[in-house]
């Protein structure tokens, strides 16, 4: 494991890594989440941690479900990939795929979280315990059983939604989610995009 003080983003320092290593920093200069978005924490306030692994088309959910059950305390996933604590987001993934590897970065607020957002207040290097044993259980088994737990935890399936797809929009209801890790909105199945909840 390699532990930062600080890095521009545990997945730039994990990119050349080998599969299997584990990159830990107690802060990020320029974090990033999905689309672009920036992740922003003050220096030792949160998780931040990129796990090497090998490609799996299911890794994005099988790290969902591992983070969830890691930080326990009800914990629901908002598709794609969003950690939720009582409705409000206390943690995000990231994964960054090439043929060869994949790199998947998780970061949760512990003690600190912008406003509107949750903070799990466990102490980091329990929950990085917890994560690193839930998220080789959950890497290593059957897609069947990944996307099973994914429904269970999930806290859009059965809402309302809004799906932007670059210049495209999907609404309708989140009925489920499909056996490739698909939200199926109204028969529609969606693979990726900037997911709104519009009512519960």
């Amino acid at each position: 494991m390699l532990r930062l003080a600080s890095v521009t983003s545990t997945q730039d320092a994990a990119r050349e890594l080998a599969i299997g290593s584990v990159v830990v920093a107690d802060h990020q200069t320029a974090g990033r989440g999905r689309l672009s978005h920036r992740w922003e924490a003050p220096p030792g306030t949160a998780l931040l941690v990129s796990f090497v692994l090998a490609p799996d088309p299911l890794l994005s959910l099988a790290a969902g479900v591992a983070a969830a059950e890691a930080c326990g305390n009800g914990v629901r996933l908002k598709w794609p990939n969003d950690l939720l604590l009582d409705g409000r987001k206390v943690g995000g993934i990231l994964v960054e795929a090439s043929p060869s590897k994949a790199v998947c970065g998780i970061g949760i607020n512990l003690t600190w979280a912008p406003d509107g957002a949750a903070r799990l207040g466990e102490p980091r290097d329990q929950l990085l315990g917890r994560l690193q044993s839930t998220l080789e259980r959950w890497t290593a088994a059957p897609p069947g059983q990944v996307i099973a737990r994914s429904r269970e935890l999930s806290d859009t399936i059965g809402k309302r939604v809004r799906v932007v797809l670059g210049d495209r929009v999907v609404e309708g209801i989140a009925r489920d989610i499909d056996d490739t890790g698909n939200l199926v909105v109204d028969g529609e199945a969606v693979s990726a995009g900037s997911l709104t909840v519009l009512s519960g």
